[in-house]
């Protein structure tokens, strides 16, 4: 059987089997609660699971609530990092950020003091994300932000993305704890620049409004490590997408991290409005959307799906 066969016959066993496993997914919704921390993401429908599938051919597979908006949340911190790199190469990037994960929450800022030298342990954390933030290229706030949606327009092949508004001001009016972190960095000599002005520039990112076939065509990218399949053209250097599929094995479902890796087996990156970008590196970029999330912050639902799916298709990299 050809490759090109199998892929194909893969496709339908997904899309015949993906009604049962989105319904036994779903039975978890109940077990989670929705984000409210940031609260314009209370309202989210807890029940919601969808998920979006897609191919080098651009063929897809989708079900459930995958017509769902929601914002990137923390999903946004993988390709600010990739913008970040772009801009600014490995070392000037690596000098300001870690390499490690943590075992503290995603917006703890305990380490920041404790541990020498100071800068964040990683680029997914909070305090990590809003150091990328300050280096993303531009001659004003204005630009930056333009900059980083425009970048994310091109890898969702979709222009029409843009900032939820209702998220953005919500998300800036409930920072103390992250205006505390990006403060200290700013005194520790880490982060350059405006406090106000970087951090208005990481809550738009986070604030992105996407559905699950967006995340989809931005993970199919990162599948063919920094080539969109569909087009042929090269958007990201090989070389940083690797970094950034290793910070998501690593560090990309927070605190489960390791089980997520163990489980699912693939890399992937989550948000606390419950969206999931995962891949299988070659052959799929896969969008998921549950909100109801479980005590480490990632969908409930949606970690239970892609664990399913790996587990019955064989796709664990492990």
């Amino acid at each position: 059987m050809s490759d090109q066969l199998f892929k194909q016959d893969e496709l339908s066993l997904v899309q015949n089997r993906l009604p049962v496993w989105l319904e036994e997914s779903k039975q978890l919704c109940d077990k989670g609660k929705v984000a409210s921390y940031i609260p314009e993401l209370a309202h989210a429908p807890r029940q919601a699971l969808g998920i979006h599938l897609m191919d080098a051919s651009g063929k897809s597979v989708s079900g459930g609530d995958c017509g769902l908006s929601f914002t990137m949340q923390s999903i946004s911190k993988i390709f600010t990092l990739l913008l970040a790199l772009m801009d600014n190469g490995e070392k000037a990037v690596f000098d300001k950020v870690g390499m490690e994960p943590t075992g503290d929450n995603f917006n703890s800022m305990l380490k920041l003091e404790l541990v020498q030298p100071g800068i964040p342990f990683n680029p997914l954390i909070n305090a990590g994300a809003i150091v990328i933030s300050s280096l993303i290229a531009g001659g004003s706030t204005k630009e930056k932000a333009d900059r980083t949606l425009q970048f994310f327009r091109t890898l969702a092949n979709n222009d029409s993305l843009s900032v939820d508004k209702a998220v953005y001001e919500s998300e800036a009016e409930t920072a103390d704890l992250n205006r505390s972190m990006a403060y200290f960095l700013k005194d520790n000599g880490v982060l350059e620049g405006d406090v106000n002005d970087v951090l208005d520039v990481y809550f738009r990112h986070c604030s992105i409004q996407v559905q699950c076939k967006d995340l989809a065509r931005m993970a199919l990218v990162l599948a063919f490590d920094g080539t969109d399949p569909i087009t042929g053209v090269n958007l990201i250097p090989r070389r940083y997408v690797q970094i950034a599929k290793t910070f998501m094995v690593t560090c990309g479902m927070y605190n489960a991290s390791g089980e997520f890796a163990i489980e699912v087996g693939l890399p992937a990156k989550s948000g606390v409005a419950g969206g999931i970008l995962t891949m299988v590196p070659g052959r799929y970029g896969i969008g998921v959307v549950g909100p109801s999330l479980n005590a480490k912050g990632n969908s409930i639902a949606g970690v239970h799906l892609l664990e399913t799916m790996s587990k019955e298709m064989d796709w664990s990299l492990f």
